[in-house]
């Protein structure tokens, strides 16, 4: 499977998209899927989303010109279903 291309957003694009970006990362190593991170602000999604394989982000997201599937991952930040999240984000990148 080819290198894909993860773009993380958060408010600001750096502390909680850094936590995000950290496990997200683990998890996938661990399942065998390579993939390469990016982190940006919210506000740039819409500019930088469709050049991406997937988007995560740590709120939630809207955008009918953003043709990248997106998984809400608040979850890893909480705790709370984080292991199902990190499952969903593997299953996207493996689809």
């Amino acid at each position: 499977m080819a290198t894909k291309r993860v773009l993380i957003a958060c408010g600001n694009g750096v502390a909680t998209s850094t936590v995000v970006a950290s496990k997200v990362k683990d998890y996938c190593a661990d399942h065998g899927v390579d993939i390469q991170v990016t982190q940006c602000k919210m506000l740039e999604l819409h500019s930088k989303a469709n050049d991406y394989d997937l988007v995560v982000t740590s709120g939630k997201f809207k955008d009918p010109d953003v043709t990248t599937p997106c998984i809400m991952a608040i979850a890893l930040l909480t705790g709370i279903n984080e292991e199902a999240t990190l499952q969903k984000i593997v299953d996207a990148l493996k689809e």
